[in-house]
């Protein structure tokens, strides 16, 4: 098939890219390089069936294509504060695009949306039937509300025009390809250890998040993306809950880290507990996170050394 993978040299869209091309796919790349990279990519660009183009899903395009992964928005606090207002015309203006363009080519598409569709929760694990605890008006809400208006026109598209569809929610994700400015929360630590620095955890460090490596991810979305009785949403991620405290502790073992823990006040509306419920990825998709997720950090850890000319 020909797949348009928006979003396509970031971490995530990058390893996609890569995943697709060895299932003998044509890949057509798009990305706009704010937080993406033509790093992440450039072992691809030789490949006769990769196709890169630099472009902002904001502003309209013309393209074929059979499948279309959307996965275009700056994913890290940092980023996507940077220019909220960017922030949520990819996930509003962007989305009616990509979904005007699948109507349009009849392409089925995938919506990378996101457990922050959650909030703060209220529920705990998080299942799919839940509606959220959302701030609309807080300094996250440019892609918590964002991600919440995508996955609601990406339904109303599907309802209205037919338009043929299927909804992720990706829970915290990591491995290669991670930028080490991404601001989230493995890359700071792992970073932070590498350079002997102060590892800075918020809070009492009890909140709590769990982690996917990213192979099983992209798994999860092929998967998604490739059945025919299921449109979403589905959360994609790793149940296994880790604290911040024990993450910090984890990474600068692994490391070989003398950084020593720090505390710092926590951020406005950050969730202090975020665990999916995949009953129903094992159930439609017969999917389950099966990477290791200890080897899931040294295998990070030893990417971020290279990129900080450490090894």
């Amino acid at each position: 098939m020909r797949i348009l993978v928006t979003g396509g040299a970031g971490f995530i869209g990058s390893h996609l890219c890569e995943f697709l091309l060895k299932k003998g796919h044509e890949v057509i790349c798009l990305d706009n390089l704010f937080t993406g990279s033509k790093e992440n990519i450039k072992h691809l660009m030789s490949d006769p069936k990769f196709d890169f183009i630099r472009h902002d899903i904001v502003e309209p395009i013309r393209l074929e294509c059979d499948q279309i992964y959307n996965l275009a928005c700056p994913a890290s606090p940092v980023h996507y504060q940077y220019n909220a207002i960017q922030t949520i015309k990819a996930n509003t203006v962007g989305m009616v695009n990509m979904l005007g363009l699948a109507k349009r080519t009849k392409a089925r598409i995938l919506q990378a949306s996101t457990s922050e569709v959650y909030g703060t929760p209220l529920e705990h694990p998080q299942t799919e039937k839940y509606w959220g605890n959302v701030n609309p008006i807080g300094i996250r809400s440019c892609y918590d509300e964002g991600k919440r208006i995508a996955e609601c026109l990406m339904m109303d598209y599907h309802r209205q025009h037919k338009v043929d569809i299927r909804i992720v929610r990706i829970f915290n994700t990591f491995g290669p390809n991670m930028a080490i400015n991404d601001g989230r929360v493995v890359t700071n630590f792992i970073v932070q250890a590498l350079k002997n620095q102060p590892i800075t955890v918020y809070g009492d460090g009890s909140q709590t998040r769990s982690f996917c490596y990213v192979s099983d991810l992209v798994e999860g979305m092929y998967k998604m993306m490739n059945q025919d009785d299921f449109i979403g949403p589905v959360n994609i991620g790793n149940p296994t809950e880790m604290t911040m405290y024990q993450l910090a502790q984890k990474i600068a073992a692994l490391s070989g880290s003398n950084s020593k823990i720090t505390f710092q006040p926590l951020p406005k509306d950050d969730p202090t507990r975020r665990k999916p419920d995949i009953s129903l990825a094992k159930k439609q998709l017969n999917w389950e996170p099966k990477f290791d997720v200890e080897q899931g950090f040294k295998n990070t850890i030893e990417y971020l050394k290279k990129k900080l000319d450490l090894s």
